[in-house]
């Protein structure tokens, strides 16, 4: 960030964190995801005068940003879903981005004046990354079958490494007017793919021997967040993938957290992850759009109408080539993972394939990406439609995001896909497998031990026969509305607790100390029976 001295940076900081609290609460009233309501924010407030002017620098994105956002999405990743799309995520993250490189730089020489195919080649690789974190908050929010779901999270945690990679070819082309041969590439693209999955997971492995150690939820919150920055410093050292090494960490820390997290640290760390990333996703796409004064300052020696036929033209190929490219490669996924690795898997129905190529937003790697350009070539010379390449980056992010995202909703719904698979279906067979087992011990438990202790355990068991009742498909009437109202009345209680505590503090009867104790069981018992009320909707 430009500015001159520490208090502007206290300034703008704080600024910035007022308009993504602010923005967000506009987003939530009118339902709208957050990212694109605040790209959208950040648009209008760069034409506000004497709002500080807020330069994008990459190596922020790239070494400060983009590591906790990676590690919290695959934390967040489930890794049975993942590997069972591993094939369908693949065709997007590599075979996608492949076909989006080398078509733009076919494309380029014959829409863009002043580009060849190598600086075609640079445009392609810098907008063939996703942000896939619009597309599927809206597509949880309406009920998109969860397999797409899966997918686009995963398309989104490794094409970032694809799209850097045929980047950092493409730089060298133009900078260095060099072209790397096949081989060349392969065994670069090899070196980067399997040194940063090595050092992902060997920085695992350590975090996770350190955590069986320590059960202190401040000084385990500290090392989850070194966790990203480790993973991605020490792969960018080896030349490797950072991105990579990032997403294998938090994919093998996020599978072995329940072994080595104990309740309480638990609870802490999602709380502070989750603070965390909506704070920093939400100051990166405010920075998105405050970007406008930068991009325009670039274009000023362009003509103003053929800079928006330029950004409409390049926008819809970015979203044509997606559509182009996602239907035969669904039907090579399930090829390959029918015959290939014995899923039994049936082609998806062509208007979810379309709702998958619709959902091909670009976010702010994009356009990191495109600002971290070099200026000037190893002879000297600037380096070719620098400013231009930034410019239709900026365009394919606006409208990716707002089109796309704006539009999203409506088609989901036109198309009928709106709850087309049972979102909670495994969880509530989990649900009765759970609790079953528990009765089950119940049973086991009340045979060992003394006559007068049967008390105990029939109030348990009813206990879990009421909420077995409400977790399963065939529960009657009767039985629902029962355990409905009893959570009902808990919450009721639960409240006559916390005012009985207030009104002790008040008095001064007990400490503060006392009451936050007090307060912090009531507050964990409350979220616990507001779920489960949640889940009876």
């Amino acid at each position: 960030m430009q500015v001159s001295n520490i208090h502007a940076v206290q300034f703008v900081f704080l600024l910035l964190l007022f308009f993504v609290a602010a923005f967000a609460v506009v987003a939530q009233k009118l339902k709208t995801p957050f990212p694109i309501i605040l790209v959208l924010a950040g648009l209008l407030l760069s034409f506000v005068p004497g709002v500080p002017r807020v330069h994008l620098n990459p190596d922020i994105i790239f070494f400060v940003l983009l590591p906790p956002l990676l590690y919290s999405a695959a934390w967040l990743t489930s890794w049975r879903d993942f590997r069972y799309h591993l094939v369908s995520i693949l065709l997007l993250a590599f075979g996608l981005v492949t076909f989006t490189v080398f078509a733009v730089a076919s494309a380029a020489t014959r829409v863009f004046a002043g580009f060849d195919w190598r600086t075609g080649f640079v445009l392609g690789a810098v907008v063939s990354t996703t942000d896939a974190l619009a597309a599927t908050s809206i597509a949880k929010r309406v009920g998109l079958p969860q397999r797409i779901v899966d997918i686009l999270e995963g398309e989104s945690l490794v094409n970032d490494a694809t799209g850097l990679l045929a980047l950092e070819f493409g730089i060298a082309m133009v900078v260095q007017q060099y072209t790397p041969t096949f081989t060349v590439a392969f065994a670069r693209l090899t070196y980067l793919t399997l040194a940063g999955l090595v050092i992902g997971l060997v920085v695992g492995v350590i975090v996770e021997w350190l955590e069986r150690r320590i059960d202190d939820g401040p000084i385990e919150i500290t090392l989850s967040v070194l966790v990203p920055y480790a993973a991605y410093l020490a792969a960018e050292g080896a030349r490797a993938s950072g991105v990579l090494a990032v997403v294998v960490s938090g994919l093998y820390l996020s599978r072995k957290s329940p072994e080595f997290f104990s309740p309480n640290v638990r609870i802490q760390v999602y709380s502070v992850w989750r603070t965390l990333t909506f704070v920093l996703n939400g100051v990166v796409f405010v920075l998105i759009g405050l970007q406008l004064p930068y991009v325009r300052a670039g274009i000023e020696n362009y003509i103003l109408r053929e800079l928006l036929i330029y950004g409409v033209l390049f926008s819809a190929l970015v979203i044509a080539l997606r559509l182009v490219w996602i239907y035969p490669s669904a039907h090579v996924a399930i090829f390959i993972r029918r015959r290939l690795l014995g899923q039994a898997e049936e082609v998806p129905p062509a208007r979810q394939i379309f709702v998958v190529g619709w959902t091909g937003m670009r976010g702010v790697i994009a356009l990191a990406a495109a600002m971290a350009l070099p200026e000037s070539l190893a002879n000297g010379n600037p380096f070719p439609q620098r400013n231009l390449i930034v410019f239709l980056t900026f365009c394919v992010i606006l409208v990716t995001l707002v089109l796309q995202g704006l539009t999203l909703p409506m088609l989901i719904r036109r198309l009928g896909l709106v709850g087309t698979e049972g979102f909670h279906c495994g969880e509530r067979e989990a649900r009765r497998i759970v609790l079953e087992a528990a009765l089950a011990h119940i049973e086991e438990k009340r045979e060992d031990d003394r006559p007068e202790f049967a008390g105990i355990y029939d109030d348990l068991a009813q206990h879990y026969r009421d909420r077995l009742e409400s977790a399963t498909d065939d529960q009657d009437e009767r039985s629902a509305a029962s355990y409905a109202r009893l959570l009902d009345f808990s919450l009721e209680l639960n409240q006559v607790e916390r005012q009985a505590a207030v009104r002790l503090r008040n008095e001064g009867r007990i400490n503060d100390e006392v009451f936050r104790e007090l307060e912090r069981e009531l507050d964990l018992t409350e979220v616990r029976l507001q779920e489960r009320s949640q889940h009876m909707a």
